[in-house]
């Protein structure tokens, strides 16, 4: 099939699209929190892939290849995100006294039971907040359920620091949603 893509084959590419869509989108969906622009990058990855399929040199499987682009794009995506931020009209989003007048929307995975919907808005919240390393550290292996090993690859990191940025990923996690744990046990 990567013979197939880099030669330029339609179908070869329509394939890799349908079979690594959902894997695509929900892992930038994970990093991104929001469906819309899941959706705009997840689109950019695979572009992105058509055009760099030549640089593949198949030193890993193509879904970790696949994984390395969509961090990539998300991360990017979110940087791009943050510097309009900074730039944006801060009055538009609080009061006179300082209140937030309005909330983000509401963000549901949709791999998340509807049972478990309020819990995991938190977590993800809370993930949202976690430094770049260690939030693609988790979301690679809490939600999409990569080993460490595959994580360590997708993020051309050792083992080791994967399990450093997961072991402080779950301590800050512990840190933000300590409280709510406590009050509802």
């Amino acid at each position: 099939m990567i013979q197939q893509l880099q030669l330029g084959v339609e179908q070869a590419f329509a394939q890799v699209v349908e079979e690594y869509q959902h894997l695509v989108y929900n892992t930038v969906l994970g990093m991104l929190q929001n469906r819309e622009e899941a959706e705009d990058v997840a689109q950019e990855v695979f572009i992105q892939m058509f055009q760099s399929i030549n640089q593949f040199k198949g030193e890993s499987k193509l879904s970790t290849w696949l994984y390395r682009i969509a961090i990539t794009k998300s991360l990017d995506w979110q940087r791009r995100k943050n510097r309009k931020k900074r730039f944006a009209f801060i009055e538009g989003l609080f009061g006179a006294d300082d209140t937030v007048k309005h909330d983000p929307p509401e963000f549901n995975h949709p791999g998340v039971a509807m049972e478990n919907k309020e819990k995991s808005a938190l977590l993800f919240k809370a993930i949202k907040g976690l430094p770049e390393n260690q939030k693609t550290a988790f979301i690679l292996n809490k939600v999409e359920g990569l080993s460490y090993d595959e994580v360590a690859t997708v993020m051309q990191v050792t083992q080791a620091s994967v399990e450093a940025f997961l072991h402080r990923a779950k301590q800050n996690l512990r840190k933000e949603l300590g409280d709510y744990y406590n009050k509802n046990k």
